[in-house]
């Protein structure tokens, strides 16, 4: 068990569900239902985020883009 330095919160990894919109715990819904794993919770927090950042970036990169 490991403990989320930003809040002092044992558990983790850290997972977003897709189903219910909230942070979980290692516990949580299956993988495929779920973004993650991330090292704190409040990363997870902000996976939507991180996710929109991530394809966004991979649009502009010119080695994924087709002509």
């Amino acid at each position: 068990m490991t403990t989320d330095d930003s809040t002092g919160e044992a558990g983790g990894p850290w997972y977003w569900c897709l189903l219910h919109s909230r942070v979980e715990g290692p516990e949580g819904d299956p993988n495929d239902s779920r973004l993650g794993p991330y090292a704190t919770r409040a990363e997870a927090e902000r996976a939507l985020e991180t996710a929109r950042e991530r394809t966004e970036a991979w649009d502009e990169d010119p080695k994924w883009k087709r002509d």
